[in-house]
């Protein structure tokens, strides 16, 4: 079951990473955090994915005041995404007219999403970005959707002013990445095992 999981993380990481740099590609805008780290990119002269690293190992030290503890998984998934979605951008052709900027989209948000139920359903922590909503939830009293929104729109406006891509493709994310990942995560969801039975059964006699 261990062997599964560590897998299934390994292949959604990279898959979320390459699925980034498809929806760079396609040129129609990224969810609120990657316009973040587009942002910041731009700006520092980074690649995208050298950022994404860093932010993750930042956003982490935030965790401390939380109280939050990450797993294998949430640190696997610092490094990777970051490093899956450099090696994407170099295999992945931009698309300059219209057909493909939607077809790359599309192809972006549902590896996205089978990406994200992949890597939550391994069940090894959760990233370091969705670690901090929930900490920042269960520390305030606020609700997720709630401690969501409110860092989703912060970074959402700060890689906007610093040069990051907003467009239809980030309302796409927002709108389709929730059921898209509620449908596919019990295809995904490793099942937990079993807890064995403490109490001896005796057979009944002949």
């Amino acid at each position: 079951m261990m062997t599964r999981r560590i897998t299934q993380l390994l292949i959604g990481l990279a898959m979320y990473g390459v699925s980034l740099a498809m929806f760079i590609r396609a040129g129609l805008g990224l969810d609120p955090w990657d316009v973040f780290h587009q942002g910041v990119a731009s700006k520092i002269g980074w690649s995208i994915g050298t950022v994404v690293v860093v932010v993750s190992f930042l956003v982490l030290l935030l965790w401390i005041p939380l109280r939050q503890m990450p797993g294998v998984g949430t640190l696997a998934n610092a490094v990777l995404v970051g490093v899956f979605a450099d090696i994407g951008l170099a295999l992945i052709p931009a698309f300059s007219h219209l057909g493909g900027q939607i077809g790359m989209l599309a192809g972006a948000v549902i590896l996205n999403g089978i990406a994200s139920a992949c890597y939550i359903g391994a069940r090894l922590g959760p990233g370091a970005r969705d670690g901090l909503m929930t900490g920042l939830a269960r520390r305030t009293g606020w609700s997720v959707r709630v401690s969501r929104t409110l860092i989703e729109v912060v970074v959402l406006a700060v890689g906007w002013l610093l040069g990051g891509s907003v467009g239809v493709g980030t309302v796409v994310y927002a709108l389709a990445i929730g059921p898209l990942v509620q449908l596919l995560l019990p295809m995904f969801t490793v099942p937990q095992r079993a807890p064995q039975s403490s109490v001896e059964v005796v057979p009944a006699a002949p």
